[in-house]
């Protein structure tokens, strides 16, 4: 499924391109239509929504903990940029050519808020069957997988690795922080023994931090290949 597939579910496609608008092209375009951004606040509930009710019922032996980390392995920032990703969402987006050349196009961050606000925008087209079949084709495909992993989060499975390697505990710095309080940017970057092993970004400190130590591990595991 692409972009071009999405544009055959939609019966109002104005509704699609309205969720690929970023704020940056509307300060461009100043007549034109407004930002995907409450778009983006309708998707992010209504995702979490669906994807708890999926697992509360798929997994009904299993306590709250377990499905909370599920749940977060499956809409994390970086996880909903690899579904934006296989959709093409980048080359659709409407954006302002500055954040086109300081690379919006691939921006994790700004392709995962983007799909909740195609998320969003499908609800208010075509009702909740309708995003729930869009999630399980692109989303509730990796449950098993992802249930058959280690659910421990991020910092917490760096921690242990670098500990057992007797390294000092990772530590992370703030290296910018951007936008109004209400739609803050953050990126950490994760430090071991004075060097840099990851960065990340994300919508609060924790999120980048968590971010950060999924790169770091990637690229621990890529080292023992």
């Amino acid at each position: 499924m692409g972009i071009s597939d999405l544009q055959k579910i939609f019966k109002d496609k104005s509704l699609l391109d309205l969720a690929l608008t970023h704020k940056s092209w509307v300060n461009e375009h100043p007549n034109g239509r407004g930002s995907n951004e409450r778009l983006e606040f309708l998707g992010d509930a209504i995702l979490e929504f669906l994807v708890s009710k999926n697992l509360y019922q798929g997994f009904p032996e299993q306590e709250e903990g377990f499905l909370t980390a599920l749940r977060a392995s499956l809409v994390n920032t970086q996880n909903l940029f690899l579904i934006a990703q296989k959709l093409d969402v980048g080359k659709s987006l409407f954006l302002s050519k500055g954040e086109e050349d300081g690379g919006g196009r691939e921006n994790p961050s700004l392709l995962a808020d983007t799909l909740e606000a195609i998320i969003g925008a499908l609800f208010i087209d075509s009702g909740l069957e309708a995003v729930s079949d869009f999630l399980e084709k692109n989303l509730f495909v990796q449950i098993t997988q992802k249930a058959s992993q280690s659910l421990k989060d991020a910092k917490s499975s760096l921690q242990e690795i670098v500990q057992s390697k007797g390294a000092t505990s990772p530590r992370y710095v703030v290296v910018e922080e951007s936008g109004p309080d209400h739609d803050k940017k953050f990126v950490m970057e994760v430090v071991v023994d004075g060097k840099k092993v990851g960065s990340g970004e994300g919508k609060s400190k924790a999120e980048a931090e968590q971010e950060a130590a999924k790169v770091a591990l990637d690229s621990l595991w890529e080292r023992t290949k």
